[in-house]
C-alpha cells in the first residue's frame, strides 16, 4: 500500500482533532470563537531581542491558539520605530505596546486595551555603579542610551522630566533596545540609560550587579495587549479569560511571567491611559 493515503489520513485527523478543540473552546464562550478571524497578526513591542520575544511569546500564543481556536502570527520589528509605524498603519490585530504607544494607537487606529499586569510601571535612569555620578545635575552636558524615542518609561517620560523638571541638557544616545542600552552604559559609551524595572530583572547577574538606579519615574499602569476595531467583542473576551486562567496552573503561570503579565487584569483606556494625555510629551515625541 502507498504511504500517500496514510499521510492523507493523518493529515485529515490531525485538522479534524484541531478543528474539535477550537468548536469545543469557542462553544464556551459567547457567541462562539470558532466564528472569529482565522489568522491574526501579533505585534510586540521590541524592548528585547528577537529571538527572546520569540522565545517567551511564542509559547504564549501557541497555546491561545489551542484554547481559542484562532491562529495568531507573530510580528517581530526590528525596531520601535518600524513597530510603531505597523499600529500606526493598523497593519496587526493585536499590540503588546508600552502605555504612551497606546496613547499613540487609540489616536491613530482606535485600538482598545483588554488586558494588563497589575504591577505599575516606572521608568529607571541606571547608572554604572562605580560612576561617581550621584544626581541627575551630575549628568549635564553627557550622553544618556535609551531604547528609542518612544519608549515611554525607558526614554519619553525620562527625558521630560530632565528636561521640564531637573533642567538637564543632554544628548540622547538611542540604542535599539533596553539590552543595548544598558551595555552602552558597561562599556562606558554612555553615562547613563533609561530603562524600567521588568527589563532590569532579567538581565543576567553580571549586568544588574554593574548598574546602579539613579532616578525612578512616578508609576503608571503598565503594557497592555491591545486590539483593533476589527477584532470581535467575543474575542476579546476570550483573550481576558484565558490569561486570568493561566494563572491558577504553573505552566500558564510561567506562559504570563514570561510575556511580563504574571498577574493580568481586564484594562480601561478611559481609566488606565487616558490620563497620560494630561503629560503633555507630544513634544517629545520622534
Amino acid at each position: 500500500m502507498s504511504e500517500e493515503p496514510v499521510r492523507d489520513r493523518r493529515e485529515w485527523l490531525r485538522q479534524a482533532a484541531q478543528g474539535s478543540a477550537a468548536l469545543a473552546c469557542g462553544a464556551a464562550l459567547p457567541g462562539g470563537l470558532a466564528r472569529a478571524a482565522a489568522h491574526l497578526n501579533v505585534s510586540v513591542v521590541p524592548q528585547f531581542q528577537p529571538v527572546e520575544l520569540q522565545r517567551t511569546w511564542g509559547p504564549a500564543l501557541e497555546r491561545l491558539e489551542q484554547e481559542l481556536g484562532v491562529h495568531f502570527n507573530l510580528r517581530i520589528a526590528k525596531d520601535i520605530p518600524a513597530f510603531e509605524d505597523d499600529f500606526k498603519n493598523g497593519r496587526s490585530d493585536l499590540v503588546f505596546l508600552n502605555p504612551y504607544h497606546m496613547v499613540m494607537a487609540r489616536k491613530a487606529q482606535a485600538y482598545e486595551p483588554v488586558v494588563r499586569d497589575v504591577t505599575p510601571l516606572a521608568g529607571l535612569l541606571v547608572v554604572h555603579k562605580d560612576d561617581p555620578i550621584r544626581s541627575v545635575q551630575d549628568l549635564k552636558g553627557k550622553d544618556i542610551a535609551f531604547p528609542a524615542p518612544n519608549a515611554f518609561g525607558a526614554s519619553l517620560w525620562i527625558r521630560a522630566l530632565l528636561h521640564e523638571q531637573h533642567k538637564v541638557p543632554f544628548q540622547a544616545v538611542y540604542a535599539r533596545t533596553h539590552t543595548n542600552a544598558y551595555r552602552q552604559v558597561l562599556v562606558g559609551r554612555a553615562a547613563a540609560a533609561g530603562g524600567i524595572r521588568a527589563t532590569l530583572d532579567r538581565e543576567p547577574d553580571e549586568v544588574r550587579k554593574q548598574l546602579r538606579v539613579l532616578i525612578e519615574t512616578p508609576a503608571v499602569p503598565p503594557h497592555p495587549l491591545a486590539v483593533h476595531p476589527k477584532v470581535s467583542p467575543t474575542l476579546r473576551v476570550g483573550l481576558v479569560k484565558a490569561f486570568e486562567r493561566w494563572r491558577g496552573d504553573a505552566a500558564g503561570l510561567a506562559l504570563l511571567q514570561g510575556i511580563q503579565m504574571p498577574r493580568p487584569v481586564a484594562a480601561s483606556y478611559a481609566r488606565d491611559y487616558a490620563p497620560l494625555e494630561k503629560l503633555r510629551l507630544e513634544k517629545y515625541v520622534e
